[in-house]
């Protein structure tokens, strides 16, 4: 008797997977704990590790085919299950009687047609769509987020349903139509009709692309995003890092960076303000315990947000070193699901781009996320006892977005203001960073 191993959840809020690459085929044998496959997720790419030893009987998910988590995507013959030979010859006997009918009883599989993900029931209810007169292509006839993605492509309406279907659920669809013909859609990554000219390059869309883009496109459409920024003067802070920044790489063998720093000072400020380190869930908001910091990695072609655990319980040296392991394992392949989960509010460093001003998309589920800009130095009109002087200064834009369902601009705005006053007094005098 086969086995089934399913698609596993990668991180929080991951409610489904991309098989990118398969590393097994029926029949091969495996241990417990040897990769079957390569997953991607919005969160991570990860290997899917076997349950069990035995060996593999049939791959019921096509590679780049993306499944929800809990979904069966292969199955394995479990080393020590003796097959019942009587048990097995039952069904082919019964199959020369039935040869002809076996098709249509395939065909018509409903029996997880009524399991709906979590994601597929907000999708149906945001744009009116009767989920009864949806056809599903997953397995047992379960509708999938694809399914319901067609439906909102072609305006809401179920195409070619059945007649029994049809009759169900014709009263819902007529009552819902005006509802879903006015719903603003939602961006899709659908194919467009983009004329291609000579010495064009058409690059495909990897998985993680797609994550990627399936992930931004869904934030940017659930959270009502705001935004704000403050510029603070990090000329002190500059002085101080610059005077250690030699002694510690000495002593602690890794490179001082800025970023260390502003992470402190928001930590800070979410101790203080913890309405920002909050989440929404639907019919309330989760304000955490715990300050977890995500943090964006940047590779070639995808973004990683790892997570920095319990970052205030940390000094500016522990998380200078916990940003160099993260970074280094997304740049070696090596990031974990278990990097990737917890976040509760990220800090995004633009600034290492050279950039001066940004709007960063919230990392949902989270409630706002910090951008931190490239430290630039300019002509700054400064108070004096003796009446306003312009001096060269050190500066840096921090901008915020955050989600207007949880957050109001007076909070945000406050949080603001302790963050730059804290990073404009941070010298070696009052700052320690062990």
């Amino acid at each position: 008797m086969a086995t089934e191993i399913t698609m596993p959840q990668l991180g929080e809020s991951v409610t489904e997977g991309t098989i990118s690459k398969w590393l097994v085929k029926p029949g091969d044998k495996v241990n417990k704990y040897d990769p079957l496959a390569e997953v991607m997720t919005d969160k991570v790419n990860a290997e899917v590790p076997s349950s069990y030893t035995g060996t593999i009987k049939e791959l019921l998910v096509q590679e780049d085919e993306t499944v929800d988590v809990g979904v069966a995507v292969c199955t394995i013959e479990v080393e020590g299950q003796e097959s019942n030979d009587s048990t097995n010859d039952m069904p082919s006997k019964e199959s020369s009687n039935t040869t002809e009918t076996a098709p249509a009883s395939e065909q018509a599989d409903t029996s997880q047609k009524a399991r709906y993900s979590p994601a597929v029931l907000k999708m149906s209810q945001e744009h009116g769509i009767d989920l009864a007169a949806v056809s599903g292509s997953g397995k047992g006839g379960r509708i999938t987020r694809k399914d319901i993605q067609k439906v909102i492509d072609e305006g809401g309406q179920v195409s070619a349903p059945t007649q029994e279907t049809t009759e169900k659920a014709q009263p819902k669809q007529e009552a819902e139509a005006p509802k879903a013909s006015s719903t603003q859609q939602a961006p899709t990554t659908e194919k467009v009709d983009t004329p291609v000219a000579h010495g064009d390059i058409e690059i495909p869309v990897s998985g993680v692309r797609k994550a990627i883009a399936a992930n931004m496109v869904k934030s940017k459409h659930e959270a009502p995003h705001a935004w704000t920024m403050v510029e603070v003067d990090v000329t002190n802070l500059v002085h101080f890092r610059n005077g250690v920044k030699g002694d510690f790489k000495q002593k602690e063998g890794f490179n001082l960076t800025f970023l260390p720093f502003f992470i402190k000072a928001t930590v800070e400020a979410l101790k203080e303000f913890p309405q920002l380190n909050s989440m929404w869930a639907g019919d309330k908001i989760i304000q955490k315990k715990d300050i977890n910091i995500s943090i964006a990695v940047a590779t070639d072609d995808a973004l990683y947000v790892p997570v920095i655990k319990h970052a205030d319980e940390k000094t500016i040296k522990g998380i200078g070193r916990e940003v160099q392991d993260l970074a280094t394992k997304v740049r070696t392949g090596k990031l974990s699901g278990a990097d990737m989960q917890g976040g509760t509010f990220t800090v995004n460093n633009t600034g290492s781009f050279g950039s001066v001003l940004s709007t960063p998309i919230i990392n949902r589920p989270q409630a706002a996320i910090l951008s931190v800009e490239s430290i630039v130095k300019r002509p700054v009109v400064i108070e004096s006892p003796t009446g306003d002087m312009i001096a060269v200064r050190s500066m840096v834009n921090l901008c915020l977005s955050l989600d207007h369902r949880v957050l109001d601009g007076l909070v945000c705005g406050r949080f603001l203001a302790r963050v730059k006053e804290i990073l404009e007094n941070m010298t070696e005098e009052t700052t320690s960073i062990y």
